[in-house]
């Protein structure tokens, strides 16, 4: 069974590690909201396009008021996702590979 821990364990970690990518990415698009980037900058343009098919849904769905000057609650949303992602999910899977070993 320590051969299931050991991959659960894998898994954990990469996991972890795509969230934690995702997370820096999703920060480096609210910094860009702030200022006025060059769209057609290919590192601007792949920082829209990984993270607007999850920023967006969240702004139409939850309908979240802006703040003053037009600040974007959305990827504040996302940022508690991951951070509960990574807590319940990756430590769940932690837990589990422990268990196997």
């Amino acid at each position: 069974m320590f051969v299931l821990g050991n991959l659960i364990h894998a898994v954990a970690n990469l996991i972890d590690l795509v969230l934690n990518a995702y997370l820096l990415i999703v920060i480096a698009r609210a910094v860009l909201s702030w200022v006025s980037p060059d769209p057609y900058n290919p590192i601007v343009r792949f920082i829209i396009r990984v993270t607007e098919p999850v920023l967006g849904p969240i702004r139409d769905r939850l309908r979240l008021p802006t703040v003053a000057m037009g600040l974007d609650l959305s990827p504040m949303v996302v940022l508690l996702a991951i951070y509960f992602l990574k807590s319940f999910l990756v430590g769940s899977l932690h837990d589990i590979a422990a268990s196997l070993r």
